[in-house]
């Protein structure tokens, strides 16, 4: 678990890629920030008009429902 807040922290007040796994094979994908850290979950502003779930539990980036890597800057 500490490795994983760790991979989180790294991201913070940067832009990422999210891909959320909602099930019954819908992926939702979207740009975010992750604004906020806290001892059980962290937080992605979406960078659009995207109103989807933006808190996140490290459980669920552990388990693979969440997908987060550094979004590539042109």
């Amino acid at each position: 678990m500490a490795m994983t807040k760790e991979k989180i922290r790294n991201y913070f007040n940067k832009r990422v890629e999210v891909k959320v796994n909602l099930g019954r094979n819908k992926i939702v994908s979207y740009q975010g920030v992750v604004t906020n850290i806290y001892p059980a979950l962290f937080t992605v502003t979406p960078v659009d008009e995207f109103k989807g779930k933006i808190a996140f539990s490290y459980s669920e980036y552990m388990c693979g429902i969440v997908d987060i890597k550094e979004a590539k800057v042109n």
